[in-house]
């Protein structure tokens, strides 16, 4: 991978794991995709760009989370982690699937992806649907954003839901 993107380790250093739900301002951030018109899932980027290099071309006033997905080094003071596990991801999955798995999405950040290396595929199924900027009228997906919410609190509210 092109080392300006800050995907690839610096010699004799190991790739640390990124978080595809990472944070656009973070000095290593790259843009993992573009958020489609179609129920808003990410459309993925064939190469990795920089995030400082497009964040001054969003007009002012929109959210960069709104139209792009960030990619960013996974930090050891996330909220969402939990030992050195994602915490979010395992909220992702304790919600049914909307739509059936098909095709595993193309990304380049899969080799290094923290979600991949913890829950494999099914962590990619699930990652196109996943929104950074979240709409507070929608419980389910607040309280699968929030790092407090259990996943037998998630259960709890799934299954109350049906």
């Amino acid at each position: 991978m092109d080392s300006s993107t800050g995907l690839a380790p610096a010699a004799g250093q190991q790739t640390p794991d990124w978080c595809p739900s990472g944070e656009a301002q973070r000095p290593e951030s790259v843009v993992l995709g573009v958020r489609s018109g179609d129920g808003g899932e990410v459309v993925y980027l064939a190469d990795p760009v920089p995030a400082a290099d497009v964040l001054g071309s969003i007009p002012e006033g929109i959210a960069p989370g709104r139209v792009l997905r960030f990619a960013s080094h996974c930090v050891s003071d996330c909220a969402n982690r939990v030992g050195t596990a994602c915490g979010l991801i395992e909220r992702i999955r304790a919600v049914p699937a909307k739509t059936a798995a098909g095709a595993v999405p193309r990304c380049h950040l899969r080799p290094h992806c923290k979600w991949w290396n913890q829950v494999g595929v099914e962590g990619c199924h699930r990652c196109p649907a996943v929104s950074t900027l979240n709409s507070q009228e929608d419980e389910l997906t607040v309280l699968v954003a929030n790092p407090d919410t259990t996943l037998d609190q998630l259960e709890s509210w799934i299954a109350a839901a049906e």
